[in-house]
């Protein structure tokens, strides 16, 4: 049970990065933008918060830095994809390598410094005496329940809201929605750019909680798995938040399981959540090859208004 117990407890801090990274992309492809930078941005936004971090100590600016650095990349997406209506997964690629570069660039002068403090946690002494329940939720750090609160906000928002129609009527059929009074391409920016923000929050709490100093490479394809969970999660939140903790768990029981005295060599075991990534790809293809997708429509084409019949 103690491994189980801990097992779970590794599974959410390693999961909620990829959670956050993976409702970035949902709001991303909904709105018709694919987003291929999610790599990029993890680590731009972990380089800009250790960076802030470090010089400042305040951690409300360094989280504020994270968000900030990747609205502005988020913006340069939506810029090359809604209004010069450039190749979409190129555009992402390109976000991708550029933080990929700049942020190894950029860290350094603070590489492998350690950070001066970690996430504030929320103590709920009531779920102590609760077997399991307790000891998972009841130490959680304020991003960790932030994901949580996300997953909830946003599920809400795409099925239950006008906005959220607003937002499946652009990603499926945009010429419609503009026929319609809504404003495509600034419901496109404004998806886009939120999105990137998460993403760049996303690398923020992976310096924060598991790896609490920066490295070149930081992230190690954990974007890349981001966006292979949006299409896991078939664009929903709440599969998301399975999808996430479930890959959470792949990727610390590799660790565990050297803990364990396995002799399975550690370069296999690093392996496992890549190995299951294709291997669900192919399933899901598969299985689901005579049904709907649940991709949206539009996703990947640029909107032309001046096209519209």
């Amino acid at each position: 049970m103690d491994f189980v117990t801990q097992l779970l407890i590794a599974a959410i801090t390693a999961g909620t990065p990829l959670l956050l990274a993976t409702l970035g992309g949902i709001l991303n492809e909904r709105a018709g933008i694919i987003q291929l930078g999610a790599e990029g941005l993890m680590l731009m936004g972990a380089v800009s918060t250790c960076i802030v971090f470090i010089r400042t100590e305040n951690l409300g600016l360094a989280l504020l830095a994270s968000v900030g650095v990747t609205a502005l990349l988020g913006l340069v997406h939506a810029f090359l994809s809604v209004t010069l209506r450039a190749n979409q997964t190129m555009s992402g690629l390109a976000m991708t390598l550029f933080g990929s570069g700049f942020s190894a660039y950029l860290g350094k002068s603070i590489s492998g410094n350690p950070l001066p403090g970690i996430l504030p946690r929320v103590h709920l002494d009531f779920l102590n005496p609760i077997p399991v329940i307790g000891p998972i939720f009841g130490n959680l750090d304020v991003l960790t329940w932030l994901s949580f609160s996300l997953v909830i906000v946003l599920h809400l928002l795409i099925h239950r809201t006008s906005f959220g129609l607003h937002l499946r009527a652009v990603g499926d059929s945009p010429a419609t929605a503009d026929v319609m009074g809504v404003r495509v391409r600034l419901i496109r920016y404004g998806y886009v750019i939120v999105g990137a923000m998460l993403i760049g929050l996303a690398g923020a709490d992976m310096v924060l909680t598991v790896a609490p100093t920066w490295n070149e490479g930081l992230t190690a394809g954990r974007g890349w798995i981001a966006v292979g969970l949006v299409i896991f999660a078939r664009w929903n939140p709440v599969r998301a938040l399975l999808c996430a903790y479930f890959f959470g768990a792949l990727d610390s029981l590799g660790f565990r399981m050297q803990l364990l005295g396995s002799a399975i060599p550690p370069y296999f075991l690093k392996m496992i959540p890549y190995i299951v990534t294709i291997l669900v790809l192919m399933y899901l293809g598969y299985r689901n090859r005579n049904k709907p997708s649940g991709t949206p429509e539009s996703l990947g084409v640029p909107y032309v208004r001046e096209q519209r019949f």
